[in-house]
């Protein structure tokens, strides 16, 4: 019976050990997005001012490193990073800009182009969110704001370059 148990118990620990590992396979458990935009400062202002992000300390690639990258051609980059809130575990949304527009027309909907189309964001307070997207004269899209099934206030908007975004959360 003691053997038993003993056993039991390793196997435990092993299966334990199993789902740490799986769970640790990646250095961070979030994803840094880079987002090349048209104009560097508008996109910033939007993300900060409408959205709500927070701008932590951002970096530049020289023209050498991006090259040898494979990132650019040889241009450098001046990376713009927010996040949602200041932790190191925290989604980093890169911005940089190559001051050039889209080569792409405006998405009216996510099926009008293929790649990323939206990133979805959940705000704590939607009543704040709602009044900074009212300040800043940022349409809403659809029939939105717009109740969920869940109970939700789904709200649907695009950044200077078209890029969906979608606030969900309680009103």
């Amino acid at each position: 019976m003691k053997n038993s148990i003993k056993i039991g118990f390793l196997l435990l620990i092993i299966q334990i050990g199993m789902v740490v590992n799986a769970q640790t396979a990646f250095e961070q458990n979030a994803i840094s997005i880079g987002v090349v935009v048209s104009d560097l400062e508008a996109s910033t202002t939007f993300y900060k001012d409408v959205v709500g992000m927070l701008e932590v300390p951002g970096f530049n690639v020289t023209s050498e490193v991006a090259k040898k990258t494979g990132l650019t051609g040889g241009l450098p980059l001046q990376v713009t990073v927010l996040k949602l809130e200041d932790s190191p575990t925290a989604t980093e949304w890169k911005l940089m800009s190559f001051k050039k527009e889209a080569t792409h027309p405006k998405q009216q909907y996510i099926q009008d182009d293929t790649g990323m189309q939206y990133i979805t964001i959940f705000p704590k307070d939607m009543k704040q969110a709602m009044a900074r997207i009212k300040k800043y004269n940022v349409p809403t899209l659809g029939e939105t704001p717009t109740k969920l099934p869940n109970g939700k206030t789904f709200i649907l908007i695009q950044d200077p370059d078209g890029t969906f975004i979608e606030l969900i959360g309680d009103l």
